[in-house]
């Protein structure tokens, strides 16, 4: 089966929650994680690591520590309304699904858990400065997740990019033997897709975007 191409593969690479009970072969694993690293880093530093967790037991931690973080964020949803242009139909699905993977996170055959390795030590301090190098350091590792979540959709695998672990980031990053100068970024589940691919759904580049000044007309 061809692979789809750049454009087709960006329009229809939507977040899938729904996993079959079949293994990833891991020469298709190192595909998408071969793809992933072919994104830019700042200053060409390359300081990411990914964890590729098929361990039953850690998965099943790991989902237990996710159901948490997924019931404080929901309680905390519960009322607010979907985004202008979303149907209250669609905002349903959403939400069964994210449901469904919180309960579920554990029999996704594969989680990667993108880590960044901070050279220097954890960063310290606060301020400006502070602020500006560890935002530099988060923009050099969503390049490579967005890659791996498009190379994931180019090979035929159901993918989605979660962050909700975080409110558990130390014991996770202790259950996965991080060193002290690495913290997990994302939690990304996959495996082969138990839903259809499709195309996402998305406000005009209008509502979005603007010329020279926020609000100004594009």
């Amino acid at each position: 089966m061809s692979e789809p191409g750049l454009f087709e593969t960006m329009y229809q690479c939507r977040a899938l929650r729904y996993f079959k009970d079949e293994p990833v072969p891991d020469d298709v694993i190192r595909k998408v994680l071969d793809a992933a690293i072919q994104a830019p880093s700042g200053s060409n530093r390359q300081s990411w690591h990914f964890v590729v967790v098929t361990d039953p037991e850690i998965k099943k931690t790991i989902q237990g520590y996710y159901k948490q973080s997924f019931d404080v964020y929901a309680s905390m949803m519960a009322h607010v309304p979907p985004r202008s242009g979303v149907t209250e139909e669609t905002q349903a699905r959403v939400v069964k699904s994210a449901v469904y993977l919180s309960e579920h996170l554990h029999e996704a055959p594969v989680l990667i858990i993108p880590c960044l390795r901070f050279e220097q030590g954890r960063i310290a301090g606060d301020g400006a400065m502070q602020d500006m190098a560890r935002k530099s350091l988060y923009s050099s590792i969503y390049p490579a997740v967005q890659n791996l979540l498009l190379a994931c959709r180019g090979v035929g695998l159901a993918a989605c990019l979660t962050t909700l672990h975080l409110m558990y980031e130390e014991p996770i990053a202790k259950l996965l033997g991080l060193p002290d100068n690495a913290e997990t970024m994302a939690l990304i589940p996959i495996g082969w897709p138990n839903a259809k691919f499709g195309p996402v759904k998305r406000v005009p580049v209008e509502e979005v975007a603007s010329r020279n000044r926020f609000g100004q007309k594009l």
